[in-house]
């Protein structure tokens, strides 16, 4: 069986809970078993943001998530919050643009990879949330990308269509990173 267990967490306005939600589509068009639980501060812009996200081969019996086997951070006080959750063995994606401190555990993977600076040479912030999906997908294989290029169609607003090839580039670029 293979399951993912993840949670998303950062500010509001970073693509959080896109991200998730994202993720869960494409694991949804593949014919798995998903939920995707969004959670944010009243504030939204600037406030904390985090999901989770459960891909499974299995039912998923909760979409809450006591316990995670991935973790992906896009701000500090996020791996602070939700380090403690992930499970040993675990894998911690952290985007090192914006959180300086290293998780203090050894018994887990971490990866730090700039994905906000990326998508500013990219000449747009938003993508930096793909960017950490694609080292997710690189790490995991819990989708493929194709799936996910499938699940960009299907969730973003057809106005937004355009943006889908620069997307799968930042998606690359994360993966290959």
């Amino acid at each position: 069986m293979k399951q993912l267990e993840l949670i998303i967490a950062g500010f509001g306005g970073q693509g959080i809970l896109s991200a998730g939600r994202l993720l869960a589509y494409a694991g949804m068009l593949e014919g798995k078993n998903v939920s995707w639980l969004p959670s944010y501060g009243p504030e939204m812009r600037g406030g904390t943001a985090n999901c989770s996200v459960v891909i499974s081969d299995e039912p998923v019996g909760s979409p809450i998530l006591d316990t995670t086997n991935v973790l992906v951070v896009m701000n500090g006080p996020s791996l602070e919050k939700f380090e403690k959750s992930v499970v040993s063995g675990g894998l911690i994606i952290s985007d090192s643009s914006l959180v300086e401190a290293k998780p203090k555990r050894t018994d887990i993977e971490f990866i730090g990879i700039p994905a906000t600076q990326l998508a500013s040479d990219m000449g747009n912030l938003t993508f930096a949330n793909i960017i950490i999906l694609g080292k997710l997908l690189a790490k995991t294989g819990i989708v493929s990308k194709e799936s996910f290029e499938a699940a960009l169609k299907k969730v973003l607003s057809p106005k937004k269509h355009h943006m889908i090839p620069d997307e799968m580039k930042a998606l690359v670029m994360g993966h290959d990173y």
